[in-house]
């Protein structure tokens, strides 16, 4: 297991696969490295589920950290295209946080669930010694839907196109420009430009979208791990090859400056709010266009052919080890 960050393929095949509990015939999609979320089928319905840390940044406002944390929540049911429509949620909250100051969290999260439909059904709110910021507690984001309509992450097929939504690396540089701004060597009008790319962290209504526009065979956020890592997962999961055009992935502003300042490979960092698709090429423009017209960045950027791996450029890649933003991110709070 790595010091920090999500586990390796290798330790959830060893300590976690074989050890799933009761076999029951209702779960049609149990634990599975690299896919985001599980399904349980009741009569025709099948119910989506996925859970989450809940992560609290007090440095972005606890408005903002809210809507932030929950949309990280939501987003993995989401990517089977089915909505999100019920969530539970636990907290285990730090003794200095005041009343005031969660029902700003509180309040951002009720707001969010609101526009997106989704009810909060039960919970556990408490404080506790030892807790502390920003990993604060975990939710469950369930949605319930035909069994038919779920995407599945490892549902590519040969022959089907590739698209990306927003490229690599968005949500550290979001964070980094925000947190630590004064301790990034870049001007005040890169680093501005780099903090725009927090309002793009949330995947749920970009999912949803796609989904409704055409034949997506498999959809995935891009977190941990950054592109690449999400890359390896679609490929390793659907058993294909993907091969990408490293100039057609988008490059948000702010990405490569402060990548570049940071000694950070942005390709490895986490970027909550980019998607990788599936797509049917014959509903390849259906499904740019229902993107765009959401002004959406995206970007047909390869194939997805029969063998193995991620070529990126023609060159073979090897899956990230871990995301290159946590020792960055280590180092800064160092210093």
């Amino acid at each position: 297991m790595p010091r920090t960050g999500k586990i390796s393929r290798a330790f959830f095949e060893d300590h976690i696969a074989t050890r799933l509990g009761a076999d029951r015939e209702d779960v049609a999609l149990g634990p599975t490295h690299g896919v985001d979320f599980g399904v349980v089928e009741i009569d025709d319905s099948a119910v989506v589920t996925a859970t989450d840390p809940i992560s609290i940044l007090p440095e972005l406002g606890f408005e903002r950290a809210g809507e932030f944390a929950v949309g990280i929540v939501l987003s993995d049911v989401a990517v089977s295209g089915i909505p999100p429509s019920h969530l539970t949620i636990s907290f285990s909250l730090p003794p200095e946080i005041t009343d005031e100051e969660f029902s700003r969290i509180w309040g951002a999260i009720d707001a969010e669930c609101r526009d997106l439909g989704v009810s909060i059904v039960t919970g556990h709110t408490a404080r506790y010694e030892g807790c502390s910021f920003p990993w604060v507690g975990a939710a469950t984001a369930m949605g319930v839907g035909d069994r038919d309509d779920i995407v599945r992450p490892d549902g590519a097929r040969p022959g089907d196109d590739l698209l990306v939504t927003k490229g690599p690396a968005v949500e550290v540089t979001g964070l980094f420009a925000t947190l630590f701004g004064d301790k990034i060597d870049l001007p005040e009008e890169t680093l501005a430009t780099a903090r725009k790319r927090l309002d793009e962290t949330g995947t749920v209504r970009d999912a949803l979208t796609a989904a409704a526009a055409g034949n997506v065979t498999a959809m995935h956020d891009a977190t941990e791990g950054g592109l690449l890592g999400a890359l390896h997962e679609v490929a390793e999961s659907a058993g294909v090859r993907l091969t990408v055009d490293g100039d057609a992935v988008p490059m948000r502003p702010g990405v490569e400056p402060l990548s570049e300042a940071l000694s950070m490979d942005p390709w490895r960092a986490s970027t909550a709010g980019t998607l990788v698709i599936a797509v049917d090429p014959a509903e390849t423009d259906a499904v740019l266009s229902a993107l765009e017209d959401r002004g959406t960045p995206v970007a047909h950027v390869g194939s997805v052919e029969a063998g193995a791996g991620v070529l990126v450029d023609g060159d073979p890649t090897d899956p990230p080890e871990g995301d290159s933003g946590w020792p960055v991110y280590e180092r800064l709070l160092d210093s």
